[in-house]
């Protein structure tokens, strides 16, 4: 990204806060000239000093200029300490509103984004998260050092060079000169860091990931005592990371100590041609000291021209990233404005084709279905056949490469997506529990419910009695349930929520025997009246479908009945459901209970 699109993104989170702005420039008008005080008051009292020595002259008459220096220096001092405390407040200010509204604008739109940028290479929640945080870190940090460092000093800096052209020309001549080679060699520096930056910026977002993925795998891990082998590829990151750390470090002090000889030639070259000009008679002594210091105000800011151009550049890098994101307008999730009043259900997929993002073979291939209002349809097939990818584009969640999707007759595309999924309620086999209490999760599924309602969708998802045994009931962190609680917290959402449409994708796939009969006892209770599609791997849930499509390789390859796909002798559905009822046993579970 460019400086001036940077501060072009910048400014419209500058530009609500512009009475800030306003303040904090008007401070630096003014700390920018009482900084050269201390270069008048010193040639006054060097020249008057030095004019009473001549005149063989002691204290008492000196005292005076003694008493005016000693007012002027302390005067001088508490404006400069009223002026910092101004700039710094305004500017800290500054910096965390801009973080504040930066954070909040990039959520808001994230949230806005199609799944499919979720589910990029390029976007896992780790690279998204580290892209997020150092983006608002380095922007807001640019924003608080642009009004409290560099303002300040460049504006010290112009009104000293000044003083020196109007002082004596060709000593303002050489601080001018110097200014150019001093900015070429930060220049330089910059350019030459840039893409080892780049590539910092880069190991980080990786580092990040992979450190996320380790806590998510740690389970895994431990079970095959893999934690030497992830230890080593962190240390490959590691390694990477601090040779590119290194490289930036050797670059950095090379660039500063030439730098730093470029600022101290020219305070050797102004001090010889001062004394030159003192020893001719066409400058006071007073005035070489005086020189010296204006010299030091316009060598300052050039001081600080590294530390500026790392937060600069770092800004410009995660500032790339981070209005990608924050900009990615062509990701947001497509809406129509279709709202009707009343969703029957009835959905007709037509010649469907779609392939997942980074993905280069489709994963659905010339889906035909009808999915009727009121019944009950499976969707059946070994897994990788395509069945969730099926409910993902039944929920918007991604749009198919070609075909066409109708719900009551409407296309897919035309619906507004909210109104789509506010009649759509989805179980899924491991659902997301949010940080909060039992009650809280459960009211996800209609947040203005009151606890009565909560109640009896916990009821219906067989949880209340479970929850009430806890030590803080409703009230106790949802955290802290098992696995198969949490499952039926997600099902008591969808009590709650109360949609005409159900997605349930293998709803009692973590459940334990008694658990699942409980939640199918449930699920048969709101299958009462809704379109349903589901999922399962569970016989006893196929069998009760009114409609059964069979999914193999992303295709329809059968659908009937159970009774019609089980009669198709040496077809999908037969063999896969004798798989089922062979993997459960079902002659010895017969004998058993005939016994």
């Amino acid at each position: 990204m460019s400086l001036g699109a940077l501060l072009r993104n910048i400014w419209a989170f500058v530009r609500p806060y512009k009475w800030l702005v306003v303040l904090t420039l008007s401070l630096t008008l003014v700390g920018s000239l009482t900084a050269q005080v201390n270069a008048w008051v010193l040639r006054y009292a060097v020249d008057q000093i030095a004019a009473l020595l001549e005149a063989h002259k002691g204290l008492a008459e000196g005292m005076h200029i003694l008493l005016i220096i000693t007012v002027i220096l302390i005067g001088k001092e508490l404006v400069s300490a009223v002026i910092q405390y101004g700039q710094k407040l305004y500017g800290e200010k500054l910096r965390i509103f801009v973080s504040r509204d930066l954070a909040q604008a990039v959520i808001e739109k994230v949230m806005t984004y199609r799944l499919a940028f979720f589910t990029t290479s390029g976007n896992q929640s780790g690279k998204l998260q580290t892209r997020i945080d150092r983006g608002i870190e380095s922007l807001s940090k640019l924003v608080q050092s642009f009004f409290i460092d560099i303002l300040p000093l460049f504006a010290s800096s112009i009104v000293a060079l000044v003083m020196m052209f109007q002082a004596n020309f060709w000593v303002g001549l050489v601080g001018l000169c110097i200014v150019p080679v001093y900015f070429w060699a930060s220049t330089s520096q910059a350019n030459k860091l840039k893409g080892t930056r780049r590539n910092i910026k880069d190991l980080r977002e990786v580092k990040s990931q992979g450190i996320l993925s380790i806590f998510d795998s740690i389970t895994v891990i431990k079970s095959f005592t893999s934690e030497e082998l992830e230890a080593r590829k962190q240390l490959g990151l590691q390694l990477d990371l601090t040779e590119a750390q290194m490289k930036t470090r050797r670059i950095n002090f090379l660039f500063d100590g030439l730098k730093s000889f470029i600022e101290q030639f020219g305070v050797v070259v102004i001090i010889i041609l001062t004394a030159y000009l003192v020893l001719t008679g066409q400058m006071t002594i007073g005035a070489i000291m005086f020189h010296i210091l204006l010299f030091n105000n316009v060598t300052a800011p050039i001081r600080q021209l590294h530390r500026i151009y790392d937060q600069m550049n770092d800004a410009l890098i995660y500032s790339e990233s981070f209005f990608d994101t924050l900009n990615a307008d062509r990701e947001i999730e497509p809406s129509g404005d279709y709202k009707p009043v009343k969703v029957n259900g009835h959905f007709s997929i037509r010649d469907v084709y779609f392939t997942y993002p980074d993905n280069a073979e489709p994963t659905l291939f010339d889906i035909k279905m009808e999915i009727c209002p009121g019944k009950i349809t499976a969707l059946v097939g070994l897994s990788g056949a395509g069945k969730s990818t099926l409910i993902n584009l039944l929920d918007k969640f991604y749009v198919p490469d070609k075909g066409e999707i109708l719900l009551d007759g409407v296309s897919l595309n035309d619906y507004d997506t909210d109104t789509l999924r506010d009649n759509i309620g989805l179980v899924l086999q491991k659902n997301h529990i949010f940080s909060g209490t039992v009650l809280e999760n459960i009211r996800y599924g209609n947040p203005d419910a009151t606890l009565a309602q909560v109640e009896d969708a916990a009821r219906k998802a067989y949880l209340h009695e479970q929850i009430l045994s806890l030590p803080d009931g409703y009230d106790t962190s949802a955290m802290r349930l098992s696995g198969g609680q949490q499952q039926k917290i997600a099902i008591a959402r969808m009590f709650l929520k109360n949609p005409p449409i159900v997605f349930l994708d293998e709803p009692t796939a973590s459940l334990d025997a008694i658990s699942t009969e409980q939640i199918k006892a449930s699920l048969d209770a709101i299958k009462q009246n809704r379109t349903v599609v589901i999922i399962s791997h569970s016989i006893s849930q196929i069998i009760d479908s009114d409609m059964i499509y069979v999914m193999q390789k992303g295709r329809i390859v059968e659908h009937g009945t159970h009774d019609e796909l089980h009669h198709i002798a040496g077809g999908t559905y037969r063999s896969i459901f004798d798989a089922m009822a062979r993997s459960l046993n079902i002659d010895k579970i017969t004998k058993s209970l005939n016994d």
